[in-house]
This record gives structure tokens, sequence and C-alpha cells, in this order.
């Protein structure tokens, strides 16, 4: 007997039943007569078309997003256009004279204790350190940072109390 003929009897057992072959009928799917026709037919078409619909107002959409719409020309200013122009909008900070007329206190070892930082930069306060208060809540912070932030701000940057005078909040 050859090794090969061994080795085939060692792994398949005589009394073993032989392994099932599975097979595919093709007369159970055939779709020879697979038709599609009115209703189906229909709603199919709609559904293609809501979608092609969908995809070109999306991409419309990011076309008009990514360019825009085009700037107004501004070469002539006619006293007519300059009364049609909308007024430009308010200043959200303050002035820079209510800004300088703000306390400036040198700061001493006892306060530097109990507020330990600016929240504007996050930098710690130390012994002889200029700080400003803010009148209305009396937080200190350092005079640089918070003249920043009044440019373009008009309120206490830690709790939001308002600093304008003609301010009801």
């Amino acid at each position: 007997m050859t090794l090969h003929r061994l080795l085939r009897k060692m792994e398949t057992p005589r009394d073993s039943p032989q392994p099932f072959h599975w097979q595919w009928h093709y007369a159970e799917f055939d779709d020879s007569n697979f038709q599609i026709r009115g209703r189906t037919l229909f709603f199919i078409v709609v559904l293609f078309s809501v979608i092609l619909l969908v995809a070109l107002l999306f991409l419309y959409a990011r076309w008009v997003c990514r360019f825009g719409p085009p700037a107004p020309p501004t070469t002539s200013t006619s006293p007519a256009q300059l009364a049609l122009a909308p007024p430009p909008p308010p200043r959200r900070g303050l002035d820079p004279a209510a800004i300088n007329n703000l306390p400036i206190v040198l700061l001493k070892n006892s306060v530097a204790d109990s507020e330990a930082e600016c929240c504007i930069c996050l930098g710690i306060f130390g012994d002889g350190d200029k700080v400003k208060v803010l009148p209305p809540c009396r937080h200190c912070f350092h005079s640089e940072c918070v003249d920043k932030w009044l440019t373009t701000h008009s309120s206490c940057p830690l709790c939001r109390s308002s600093l304008r005078v003609d301010s009801h909040v």
C-alpha cells in the first residue's frame, strides 16, 4: 500500500457517513418571468427622481455657499446711495475714554492671595502688579488684558455684568 492510501484510510473511517453536498436548484429561483410594471415602475421612477433632485439641490447649495453672491460695486457713492445704505453697526466695546477712567490699583500681598490669577490671560497676580478694578462687580484684571477685552466688549469678562452707563442690564 502506498502512503497516500494509508493516510486516506486514517482520515475517513469506513462507518462514517459521506459528507452532504448541497446543490443549488436553479428552478426554484427562476427569474425569467420577473417583470416590473404598473405601480412598481412608477414608484421606482419617482424615488429615483427625488434622490436626483435632492442631490442636485445639495450641490447647488454647496456652490452658492462656496462662491457666494457678488459684492456690490462701491466705485460710485452718490448721496442717494449713501442715504439708502444701512447705518454702521453700533460699537460693542467701551469708549477709550471710559476704559482709561477705570481705576488702576497697585496689588498688595493680601489681595494677591484671594484672587490668584487674571481670568483673561490666566497669569498669576504678583505683589505690586497694576490691576484694573471693574466698578460694578469689583473683579480685578491685568490692565493690559482688560483694556483689550473692553475695546470689543462692554461687560466684565468673568461675570458679564454690564459696564455701560446707559445700560439697564
